[in-house]
């Protein structure tokens, strides 16, 4: 027998579709790089690291995050697509500075339980990796562990270009 959900489970669904639409025109407009260069070359033209200050400021937990996605039990090929899209939907709405949750990973006492080989959880070693992503890089400017007020070890902030 089916159990019929609440109106609380149906606001709460809905809340976080609707954060994490994808958009007609993800990537950004941007200046081709000039024909013939190799595609690392490329990524470099495309990533810009964090200014100084911003880099500072987000190690200081000044900057509060405009919008949130939580990783937490999704796989690695759904959490990829659901970080793309959510960091799509958040640069369409001007978000310039987004949370990505991910989770610590191997508790500490669990070390030597057969099913958690990694040293730490697959997200979290997975995400830094996607940012370096072409469609990612085109989406952010720099990304930088989270502040302990915002998740600390299990967090990463990642700050987003500017709309253009």
């Amino acid at each position: 027998m089916k159990r019929k959900t609440t109106e609380e489970e149906r606001a709460l669904f809905r809340k976080h579709i609707d954060e994490a639409r994808p958009l007609k025109a993800a990537a950004p407009k941007s200046k081709k790089p000039a024909p013939g260069l190799p595609v690392a070359k490329r990524m470099e033209e495309t990533k810009k690291k964090l200014d100084g200050n911003t880099a500072e400021k987000l190690r200081r937990g000044q900057l509060a995050p405009g919008a949130r996605i939580d990783l937490h039990g999704l796989t690695e090929a759904a959490a990829h697509g659901a970080l793309l899209s959510f960091l799509s939907g958040a640069r369409a709405r001007g978000i310039r500075l987004v949370l990505v949750i991910t989770g610590v990973g191997n508790p500490k006492d669990q070390d030597s339980a057969e099913w958690m080989r990694s040293r730490y959880g697959i997200l979290k070693g997975m995400v830094p990796r996607w940012l370096n992503e072409k469609r990612f890089a085109l989406l952010s400017s720099g990304s930088a562990p989270a502040h302990r007020r915002h998740g600390g070890d299990g967090a990463l902030y990642v700050y987003l270009r500017k709309k253009g």
